[in-house]
């Protein structure tokens, strides 16, 4: 508790200095701004009265003759001028602020490719070590079949790996292929049913049609699925039940993933997707979880919008919440 005070505390001074940084460079391109007309107008005003004529205390000029072409001259060049000291200054005072979010962007992506990196030698090891262990075991081995099931977990953990990557590329333009998402929602509830049975929740996947696609890459999706999975799964009454949906309309896929808990509480529904946002209601914002970071949700909208999708809150009640991802079609 104490750490994370002092991260949210150094925080909040990072964009307490950044706003008060921002504010001065504003108020010197105001100010330079003002003077530059100040000056440009006292220059006019020499222009037309000598020096030595305007402080002599026997002349008294309370009149300057302008033309008026000499005022539209005047009022465009100082307008041009203006215009180019504003967005000068305005584009210095910009650069200045946004540099801070530069730089932690900057760390955010060092950070994921450097622990993605660093995990995908240890899963690829275990990944080969899983693949010895099951060819060394003979076909009627009981346990063969849970041998397979750690063998698919592992390579699920190594495409979650190698999408994280992906997920820093900034250059990448975000289009990919539609691709079927019934063989992805049925290996992300595969994944989640032995949690799930754990606490006597029944997880249930209408049957989805073969030609339902969307555009998302599958590593990428199942991610996002087994996120909201996982959550609802948090969220269910013992021996309750976790229900995935689909449907679909002229351009998008919808994937619906439905709890019967309390619903949302604590926290207004539209910031669940918020990073580090947590119900103050919840045990260690997770529902009957024992830990919880409020970053679960926030991951799943990222990743569905890098893809051009959505993810919403559709329902919540005393009979339980629905949380829906809408995804492109695109064309396959």
């Amino acid at each position: 508790m104490r750490k994370a005070a002092h991260r949210t505390d150094a925080d909040a001074l990072l964009v307490r200095r950044t706003a008060i940084r921002v504010g001065l460079w504003i108020t010197v391109a105001v100010s330079v701004l003002v003077i530059a007309v100040m000056v440009a107008a006292i220059s006019f005003v020499f222009h037309q009265i000598p020096l030595t004529a305007l402080f002599d205390r026997t002349r008294h000029e309370e009149m300057i003759d302008v033309g008026g072409l000499d005022i539209i001259v005047g009022g465009v060049a100082l307008g041009f001028l203006a215009i180019i000291l504003a967005g000068t200054l305005g584009l210095l005072a910009t650069r200045r602020a946004v540099a801070p979010l530069v730089d932690a962007l900057g760390r955010q992506r060092r950070f994921v490719a450097d622990a993605s990196h660093e995990l995908r030698t240890p899963l690829a090891i275990l990944d080969t070590r899983l693949q010895v262990l099951e060819r060394s075991m003979p076909a009627e081995d009981p346990n063969r079949e849970l041998v397979d099931e750690l063998r698919g977990d592992s390579r699920n953990l190594i495409n979650v790996v190698n999408d994280l990557l992906d997920s820093i590329d900034v250059t990448s333009s975000g289009v990919v292929a539609s691709e079927p998402v019934a063989p992805v929602i049925a290996d992300a509830a595969t994944s989640m049913r032995l949690m799930a049975h754990e606490r006597g929740i029944q997880l249930h996947v209408d049957t989805v049609p073969a030609d339902r696609s969307a555009a998302i890459p599958p590593t990428s999706l199942h991610r996002a699925l087994v996120a909201l999975i996982d959550n609802a799964v948090k969220h269910s009454p013992d021996g309750g039940t976790v229900l995935v949906t689909t449907s679909t309309s002229r351009t998008d896929t919808c994937i619906a993933v439905r709890d019967h808990g309390p619903g949302i509480q604590g926290i207004d529904p539209e910031r669940v997707f918020d990073r580090f946002a947590r119900s103050s209601l919840a045990v260690d914002g997770g529902g009957s979880a024992s830990t919880g970071f409020g970053i679960g949700l926030s991951l799943v909208q990222d990743t569905v919008g890098r893809f051009g999708g959505t993810v919403e809150v559709t329902s919540t009640s005393e009979e339980g919440t629905t949380i829906t991802m809408t995804l492109p079609r695109g064309r396959r």
